[in-house]
């Protein structure tokens, strides 16, 4: 029988890189987990074991870290860090004919002193975890922006009742309950651009109003999921 090399794919996941912008006061800090997946004319690679084609999983941790300090406003926003990264693996590394870069990004908030932000002290946020996922192939570019683990809670407008039952059933219905869930959710960037800040704090914004405004009649506990397009 014999053996065919189908769709294969190799890289690097989860680089932490860590940031820090200096150029002003007060100063910045981004925290990454960066994963890296690349395709291309790799067959000899697991086929004769000719590595001359393999950009080494060394040489893409040291670009990930590398391009955090040498794209440094690039840097800034998830998005356009994983813009620079794929286009570099794609246009630049022959072998490479697509690459997709997953980022988790964890947010920290400032200290206070004296009542005010102090300048350079951060606590970090465990609200929840920002992401993206940028991929390039085929001579085209497009961008996934995410959030996970946003944890929401209400303390009533909740209502779980007219639900099918069987023997095995011992959920009493309700009208009034708390709700709680983690939201993971994704929404698709139909272009290039640069406002990546605003656009997510624009989606977080909707979702957290849409869940503090919403009165529940119908979502069970399982309910956990929300991936708005």
């Amino acid at each position: 029988m014999g053996v065919k090399l189908a769709h294969n794919q190799y890289g690097k996941a989860e680089t932490r890189v860590v940031r820090v912008y200096r150029d002003a006061d007060p100063h910045e800090l981004v925290d990454y987990n960066v994963s890296v997946a690349l395709s291309g004319d790799f067959e000899d690679i697991h086929l004769t074991g000719d590595n001359a084609n393999c950009l080494t999983t060394d040489a893409t941790k040291n670009t990930v870290n590398a391009f955090a300090k040498e794209h440094g406003d690039a840097a800034r926003q998830p998005e356009s860090f994983g813009l620079a990264l794929a286009r570099h693996f794609v246009d630049d590394v022959p072998p490479v004919e697509r690459a997709r870069i997953k980022l988790e990004m964890y947010p920290w908030v400032r200290l206070s002193r004296g009542g005010s932000p102090h300048p350079h002290a951060f606590r970090r946020d465990g609200g929840y975890v920002r992401t993206a996922t940028v991929t390039h192939a085929d001579g085209r570019v497009w961008v996934v922006s995410g959030v996970r683990d946003l944890v929401l809670l209400k303390t009533t407008d909740s209502e779980f009742h007219g639900f099918y039952q069987d023997r095995y059933t011992t959920l009493a219905p309700t009208r009034d309950r708390v709700m709680a869930t983690s939201v993971t959710a994704q929404w698709w960037h139909d272009g290039d651009q640069t406002a990546w800040a605003d656009s997510f704090d624009a989606a977080l914004a909707t979702m957290a109003d849409t869940f503090a405004g919403h009165h529940s009649l119908a979502c069970s506990r399982r309910c956990s999921r929300w991936a708005p397009r």
